[in-house]
């Protein structure tokens, strides 16, 4: 096999309640990849989320922000829990989330929805909708759109009320339907563009914006995202590449994230300009699990995945990670999410994978 050559420094924020648990799997997967290669991982270990608020009074302190700048990536566990439900909202570890966002300038974001065979029965979904299997990516819009527009609340003696603006730029829609379009040249060339142009000025602005830029030998399917959300469960494997903003990235991916039988199971990479990215899985904190060491790790392993591919341009050692994930799932070797009468612990799972990636070298 053909090794990489190079090094690259990951800044891990290992976020809170089960944060901790989950990367320090998708880490030892990398550590397999690097003592099988040429190519080697620096590893700058920061605060971030309410882990940062306890040690540095806010999310995303200075020392953190400085690492992710210099870093060629950042991998990322999980934030938030009710311990901070009650901090003031500018310092939420949800807010230091959005403003690393805006600060990396990663505007978008990448899930992909695949079901694995092992786990397949686990879907809530009919086996005759599953098929042979479901496998698509929501390309989500992510520094634009209503969760970055002015919003406020009016208290008044009169009146009580509040607002949120939409607001998208043509080059906020341009570059996301640019990156859409690469998705889709790998796969299918198709595109499915999810909007609700019957009522909102930006999904048509969305529509106008598509017709000059996606190129003429690329398939457009518009929708509108309320039947987009029927349809994701009604016939999930109609879709290849699916494009959208924000806030219908957002709710969609959910959505599309428990057909897949667990939501543990599922990486996102958060992508920006240049090569660097944000990856991490789609998940919460789960602080009711945290220390127990029964967390799943597929959906963080599967984001280290995605950095090979996505920041590393090491797509055999992306596959590699991805393979070992799924023969280890193929043996039964399950966390208990996915099996409840006969699992295995975080570590275990992650040791697992490990173990697999050295095979497949040995192997190869």
């Amino acid at each position: 096999m053909q090794k990489n050559t190079g090094r690259y420094n990951i800044t891990v924020l290992e976020g809170d309640g089960i944060g901790p648990e989950i990367v320090a799997e998708a880490v030892k997967a990398l550590y397999a990849i690097s003592e099988n290669s040429e190519t080697k991982f620096d590893f700058n270990f920061k605060d971030f989320g309410g882990a940062a608020i306890d040690s540095q009074g806010e999310p995303y302190p200075e020392d953190t922000k400085r690492a992710c700048e210099s870093a060629d990536a950042i991998l990322l566990g999980a934030i938030g829990g009710d311990k901070w439900d009650g901090v003031d909202p500018s310092i939420r570890p949800e807010k230091g989330l959005l403003n690393m966002r805006k600060h990396i300038g990663t505007y978008c974001n990448l899930r992909p929805i695949k079901t694995f065979k092992s786990t397949s029965s686990l879907s809530p979904l009919k086996e005759s909708i599953i098929g042979d299997g479901i496998d698509f990516t929501i390309v989500r819009e992510l520094t634009g759109g209503i969760y970055f527009g002015e919003k406020k609340t009016i208290d008044s003696p009169d009146s009580l009320y509040a607002y949120d603006m939409e607001i998208y730029h043509k080059h906020e829609i341009s570059r996301i339907l640019k990156t859409a379009t690469e998705i889709a040249r790998k796969r299918d060339n198709t595109i499915t563009i999810v909007d609700k142009a019957n009522v909102l000025e930006s999904s048509k602005l969305w529509r106008k914006i598509s017709k000059e830029v996606i190129p003429e030998d690329i398939t457009v399917d518009y929708m509108y995202v309320d039947n987009a959300s029927m349809q994701i469960i009604r016939k999930p494997s109609q879709f290849t590449t699916m494009v959208t903003s924000n806030m219908f990235g957002d709710i969609l991916s959910d959505e599309a994230s428990v057909i897949t039988g667990s939501i543990g199971m599922l990486p996102s990479a958060s992508l920006g300009e240049n090569s660097k990215g944000i990856y991490e899985p789609i998940h919460g904190s789960a602080p009711d699990i945290a220390g127990q060491n029964i967390a799943n790790p597929v959906g963080t392993i599967l984001s280290a995945a995605m950095m090979l591919k996505y920041s590393f341009n090491m797509d055999k050692e992306s596959t590699i990670i991805e393979t070992a994930v799924e023969n280890v799932l193929d043996r039964g070797i399950m966390t208990i999410d996915l099996s409840p009468e006969n699992y295995v612990s975080t570590s275990e799972f992650g040791d697992m994978v490990s173990k697999e990636i050295y095979s497949i070298y040995k192997n190869s």
